[in-house]
């Protein structure tokens, strides 16, 4: 049994051994081991094995190969080969190589050039605004009734004192009338008690009475005299009351949408009111600013120095309203870390509306006579920001690096690296690199 075991065991590794004998080329070929073109050799008819014609493609090896040595016009092919195979295999440098790319020697890259210029820029902060009246009132009745009257339009303009709405006057009449007699007949009471007081006082004199008579007669006219302003203030406040019957404007200002209609009851508790009166001639657009920006406006606004703020429509391409920061919060709000603003504008052609967003750019600085380049024509690289900077003598370009201030409306500040009429390019950007020769077009 031992002897059976151990020859299964011998044929089996001779089957293995056969196995990876057969299936070596192909196992090596894909653990590469050795090169795919390194297989069994063949000889070529000129005399040459495949291995040297494969180098001769691939790898750009010599040309006078032993096979190669039979004939000078085969030589002369085979040499031609090889150099071709070197070229476009081996010893390709791609389209941007020496000699080879379209910014080679020789070669002239159409670009687009911009020429440093000197003008006046503005320094701007941004942010989104609620455009918000001027003053906002709410009318209110301060009396209880029905409305028996409105005397406007809705949206009209309304001035300070006009009558709005009327309210049923007759109750208010009533109160004045009973408030007027009862301080009428206390008006008898007094006058009866005070003649009633000389009398007694005369009496006094004459000695014809007590003292205690004349000073419970003076205490008389006292509580009388009490009573009478009391009813007084009773018939003042009956005639306010009146009054307020007519709920007039309390301010000049534009009404919007009333909340009644004649015959409906009305009270002074009533929160929503009868309508609003807004002012929007001038009107106030409220923004906020991140605080980084504090110390600049904070400076100028407490130095009385104006600060010049423009509205945009929702795109930003359109100024709907010039006017100044009017107003400044005291303090930051922690939760987002900015501060509240409030610009006021005179909107004489109503371009501004309550409640509507709009963009507010606020002016902190305006710089004089500043380098500006285009924004576009500034790129970034591992180097920082540069600019590619034409050389008028021979149109080569150099990549020159620049220190970038403030940027406004397509325009960029430029500090440092740059000169005034110097030229850069635009557009062609992305075919250059440092040393290439350009030609400018319009």
């Amino acid at each position: 049994m031992r002897a059976f075991s151990k020859f299964l065991l011998l044929i089996l590794l001779l089957g293995l051994g056969a196995g990876a004998y057969y299936y070596w080329p192909q196992l090596s070929q894909a653990l590469g081991i050795t090169p795919a073109n390194q297989s069994t050799p063949a000889t070529t008819p000129n005399g040459a094995n495949s291995a040297s014609t494969g180098a001769g493609s691939a790898g750009g090896s010599r040309a006078d190969s032993p096979g190669t040595l039979g004939s000078g016009n085969a030589s002369s092919s085979e040499n031609v080969s090889s150099r071709s195979g070197a070229g476009s295999t081996g010893g390709q440098a791609g389209p941007t190589g020496a000699g080879g790319g379209r910014s080679g020697a020789g070669m002239r890259t159409a670009v687009k050039a911009v020429t440093v210029q000197e003008k006046t820029i503005q320094a701007n902060a941004s942010s989104i605004g609620t455009v918000l009246p001027s003053q906002t009132v709410i009318v209110r009745s301060q009396v209880d009734g029905p409305i028996v009257s409105i005397h406007f339009e809705e949206g009209q303009m309304v001035k300070q004192g006009d009558v709005l709405f009327t309210i049923d006057k007759r109750p208010f009449e009533v109160a004045l009338s009973q408030a007027q007699g009862s301080l009428t007949q206390n008006s008898a009471r007094l006058n009866n008690a005070r003649q009633d007081l000389k009398r007694y006082q005369t009496l006094f004199k004459q000695d014809s009475i007590a003292r205690q008579q004349v000073d419970s007669q003076q205490a008389l006219v006292r509580e009388y005299e009490g009573t009478h302003k009391s009813l007084q203030a009773a018939v003042d406040q009956a005639k306010l009351n009146l009054e307020y019957t007519e709920v007039v404007a309390p301010m000049d200002g534009r009404v919007g949408l009333r909340n009644v209609d004649v015959g409906n009851l009305t009270n002074a508790s009533n929160t929503d009111g009868l309508v609003t009166i807004t002012k929007t001639q001038p009107i106030d657009v409220s923004f906020a600013l991140p605080q980084q920006y504090i110390a600049q406006v904070a400076g100028r606004f407490y130095q009385d120095q104006p600060l010049a703020v423009s509205i945009l429509n929702r795109d930003n391409t359109q100024v709907l309203a010039e006017g100044t920061l009017f107003s400044m919060d005291n303090q930051i709000d922690v939760s987002t870390g900015t501060v509240k603003l409030k610009a006021r504008f005179a909107n004489q052609d109503y371009s501004l509306f309550p409640n509507q967003f709009v963009n507010a750019r606020i002016i902190i600085e305006r710089i004089e006579n500043a380098l500006v380049i285009p924004s576009d024509a500034i790129q970034y690289g591992n180097l920082g920001t540069f600019v590619f900077l034409i050389n008028p003598e021979d149109n080569k370009v150099q990549m020159q690096t620049i220190q970038t201030g403030v940027v406004d409306n397509g325009t960029t500040q430029v500090i440092e690296g740059l000169k005034l009429g110097d030229k850069i390019v635009i557009e062609g950007v992305d075919r250059l690199r440092n040393g290439s020769t350009v030609e400018i077009i319009p």
